[in-house]
């Protein structure tokens, strides 16, 4: 947890909630682990994403964007298709350090 700590207040009714969802008496310790269990999903979906796209256009994000830059990927690198992945593509990998960086302040 980050060193620098500020009072959280919440809800009596969202306390519950998340006391019975983590089952445990603590509504703050229930939220980080409510925190933490999604930050671990957010980051498996993106690396699922991310291992697609690598399997689509076999390489790497670096090598993708290369090989659209340098017009060696053997279709279009401006076509619909292309640009979209790229941008989703790149999207996911950012979004992925992201998470990893929010996981890295957490520990």
């Amino acid at each position: 947890m980050n060193s620098t700590s500020t009072t959280m207040n919440i809800s009596p009714r969202a306390g519950m909630l998340l006391t019975k969802m983590v089952k445990t008496p603590d509504p703050e310790i229930a939220l980080w682990k409510i925190l933490s269990e999604y930050t671990d999903l957010k980051t498996n979906m993106l690396k699922q994403q991310i291992k697609a796209f690598e399997s689509k256009w076999k390489g790497t994000f670096e090598e993708f964007a290369e090989r659209c830059q340098t017009e060696t990927l053997g279709v279009d690198p401006y076509a619909y298709e292309v640009e979209s992945d790229f941008w989703e593509w790149e999207k996911a990998e950012t979004l992925l350090q992201h998470y990893k960086k929010l996981q890295i302040q957490w520990m």
